[in-house]
């Protein structure tokens, strides 16, 4: 299969899933997924699945990578926090969308794997911090969104407190070992509004700093 028909087909598949926003089918289309994935699982990094990556972490299903984009309902002029960088597929795909992305992963491994997939791309606006993701980056705060790509019983009160007023949040919730719910939040003057968008399945959100 040539690269023009499995762009084609890769981008069929997302869009068959739910993903209609033509900005983010346009940024997904020109970041390669199979930058990504090493090893094993490289040829199968076009197709619509969860695969796995280093220190037991997967990168994301291309249509839930799309689908979470979308809910972001990004314009090109915001701030982004994503918590868990992975692989940096997610963030690269943010980083055609927004202004500035930043981006906090627990295991050292992982950023360092990411930064040098993303600087291999060129993307220049995104920041690789290694940290705590649960909470969030307050030296960075306010965001005009955040997204989270680990799972909480509930979104975490530091990274609701930094999202900016007008905000939005699109995060995973629900007990790890049950199906999940995709949420949408938005920060208004009186508080938080609450949206169920899907079920998925996500890895835990785990506090403090990994160990690889």
């Amino acid at each position: 299969m040539d690269e023009a028909e499995r762009k084609m087909r890769f981008v069929f598949a997302i869009r068959s899933k739910g993903v209609t926003d033509d900005r983010v089918l346009k940024a997904m289309e020109s970041i390669d997924r199979g930058a990504f994935v090493r090893g094993l699982f490289a040829e199968r990094a076009y197709e619509d699945m969860p695969l796995p990556i280093s220190c037991g972490q997967t990168i994301s299903q291309p249509s839930v990578v799309g689908l979470m984009t979308q809910a972001l309902e990004l314009t090109g002029r915001e701030k982004v926090l994503e918590i868990g960088t992975g692989s940096g597929y997610q963030a690269a795909v943010l980083s055609r969308l927004a202004r500035r992305v930043y981006t906090v992963e627990r295991y050292r491994r992982l950023v360092a794997e990411a930064r040098e997939t993303l600087a291999a791309l060129d993307l220049v606006n995104i920041t690789v911090v290694h940290g705590d993701g649960s909470r969030g980056l307050p030296d960075q705060a306010p965001f005009d969104r955040i997204i989270l790509t680990a799972a909480a019983e509930d979104p975490p009160g530091p990274l609701l407190a930094q999202l900016r007023i007008g905000g939005i949040m699109v995060a995973p919730v629900g007990q790890s070992d049950t199906v999940q719910s995709l949420i949408r939040v938005r920060r208004n003057e009186t508080g938080f509004d609450y949206e169920e968008l899907r079920a998925v399945r996500f890895v835990p959100l785990v506090e403090g700093l990994g160990a690889e």
